[in-house]
Parts: structure tokens; C-alpha cells; sequence
């Protein structure tokens, strides 16, 4: 079963999200998960699988907006 943060994102928005937070992660943004150090190894430090750990967790602050066809927004989070 899918977890809540992967219910009701398109595979291109979540893509975006975990690319714009590994982004972060590589420029030295702390961490939103808990990881011990045998963890980051585990890893390979690699930032992008540090944030598909946090989207998984569903703890990535971004938030998505949709356009609506009225000319208005819808915000995921």
C-alpha cells in the first residue's frame, strides 16, 4: 500500500519535489529524517536518496500548486 505522500502526486511532481530537496541537501540543508552515520554510508551520502527517504517519510516541506481551470490554485501538501 502506498504511503499518504504518495497517494496524490504525479510521478512529475514527484520528481520535482525530490530534485529541488536534494538540491538543498547538497548545499548543505540539515537533514528532516534521522540518520545515523552507518545510515549515510549505507546511502552513500547521496543526497537524492536522502530525499526520496524524506519524501517517503512525507516530511518534505514543498508544497504543489496546481493551476485550476477557473484561473485559480490548488495547494498540495
Amino acid at each position: 500500500m502506498a504511503k499518504k505522500s504518495e497517494e496524490h502526486y504525479t510521478k512529475f511532481e514527484k520528481s520535482r519535489m525530490i530534485g529541488s530537496r536534494a538540491l538543498q541537501i547538497a548545499m548543505g540543508a540539515p537533514f528532516l529524517v534521522k540518520l545515523s552515520e552507518k545510515d549515510l554510508e549505507k546511502l552513500n551520502f547521496n543526497p537524492i536518496a536522502i530525499a526520496k527517504l524524506e519524501f517517503n517519510e512525507g516530511v518534505l516541506p514543498i508544497t504543489v500548486r496546481r493551476p485550476l481551470p477557473h484561473k485559480g490554485y490548488l495547494e498540495v501538501s
